[in-house]
């Protein structure tokens, strides 16, 4: 078995300022245990499927119709399950593109897909995830104008209170009442205190920092955290892209990066404070191909990596690596493997075989896990949350 080789110590970033935030920029926020993962194994890296797991389509490309998908995420509202992806004709991010969603009872039978948004004459409109207080829907939707230089964009938001009715777009404001000039990550958090968190990628460009807010529905309010980004040679985008986050036993918030640098392992930043400040980023020993993945805690307070943790390009296999602590993860599931994935059935820009960028969220008795198959099948594979459970010592 081919152990992960990077060595933790080798790994730290030292950070500056005062003697608490050295502290927390010194500590590797967890650690990958060396007997996990078999790189050998490239279909399934030697997991095993977890009991009761299920695979579900919620939209196939046909001839002549939309058959590119990407950035699908999902989320409960009023006793439904929404999901939301952009979608297109045949390229990744075309002039086509629009944000759709479907909508489940019981996560198995989906809806026909319908439009949140139309084609825009001056770029692209894409998935920006959802949001709800309990009564009111929220779909973000991320906005690249074409003409900007760098490459970026800024976020816009629709609401709901029945899924079916949609207000007029409205940027989604910072705290200072001026627009969100960054696009959004799909993973917002609501924290006991009611406190949300997420990540934005900043213009000029796409810098990565983290953002907070105390509005319960997630459209204003928002500040930047205190975040410093680690070095890279290329000015218009942070090494730190599409981060992710859970909660650690000790209460302490852990975001989760992928590492633009090709490092092919995750990077990882603490807060203490509910996001308002941040450790220096350091790079972990959890592989990871270079692509958007998914954490968070399921019920019983266990933390969940969603992803294709091995270190290479491959979007394949997709798995789930689990933590009792968020200090060490020691126990993975398959949840698709290489072998299992169906072939891509339409060529399209940026289109190969992959499960891409998985997002997650817990509904009932499950964890669901949604991704586009190929770039071209909007899926999730959901497990019963029994299946995830350590087992008896």
């Amino acid at each position: 078995m081919h152990r992960i080789g990077l060595s933790l110590a080798a790994a730290v970033v030292v950070g500056v300022g005062g003697s608490h935030a050295q502290e927390l920029s010194t500590t590797i926020p967890f650690e990958m245990a060396g007997e996990v993962l078999n790189f050998a194994d490239t279909d399934a890296l030697g997991l095993e499927v977890a009991e009761g797991t299920e695979t579900i389509t919620i939209f196939a490309p046909e001839e002549g119709g939309q058959q590119f998908a990407h950035g699908v995420v999902l989320l409960p509202f009023k006793d439904k399950l929404y999901a939301q992806w952009q979608s297109s004709a045949k390229d990744e991010d075309g002039p086509d593109t629009t944000v759709r969603y479907a909508v489940s009872e019981d996560g198995t039978t989906w809806s026909e897909p319908m439009s949140l948004t139309e084609e825009w004459d001056e770029g692209y409109k894409s998935s920006g995830g959802l949001w709800s207080d309990g009564e009111t829907l929220v779909a973000y939707f991320n906005v690249w104008p074409a003409d900007a230089t760098p490459r970026g964009g800024h976020v816009e938001y629709v609401t709901s209170t029945d899924g079916e009715t949609w207000t007029e777009p409205q940027p989604v404001l910072m705290a200072d009442g001026s627009p969100l000039m960054g696009i959004f990550e799909q993973d917002p958090r609501a924290l006991e205190s009611g406190r949300i968190i997420n990540f934005a990628h900043f213009q000029p460009g796409l810098i990565a920092t983290p953002i907070y807010t105390d509005d319960p529905l997630g459209v204003s309010g928002w500040t930047k955290g205190a975040f410093n980004n680690l070095p890279t040679s290329n000015s218009e985008i942070s090494r730190e892209l599409e981060p992710s986050s859970f909660v650690r036993s000790d209460d302490r918030l852990v975001a989760i990066f992928r590492d633009q640098g090709n490092s092919f392992y995750k990077i990882a930043s603490l807060s203490d404070d509910e996001g308002e400040t941040w450790s220096d980023p350091v790079l972990t020993n959890m592989p990871d191909s270079r692509t958007k993945q998914s954490a968070g805690n399921l019920p019983d307070g266990t933390v969940y990596s969603v992803g294709n943790p091995h270190p290479n390009k491959a979007r394949m296999p997709l798995a789930v690596v689990l933590s009792a602590d968020g200090y060490m993860f020691d126990r993975a599931f398959l949840l698709r493997a290489a072998s299992d994935m169906q072939p891509l059935r339409f060529e399209g820009q940026y289109k190969r075989p992959s499960y891409s960028y998985p997002k997650s969220i817990v509904w009932g008795d499950h964890l669901y896990v949604s991704y586009a198959t190929n770039k071209e099948d909007v899926e999730l594979t959901r497990v019963p949350l029994a299946s995830l459970e350590a087992p008896a010592e």
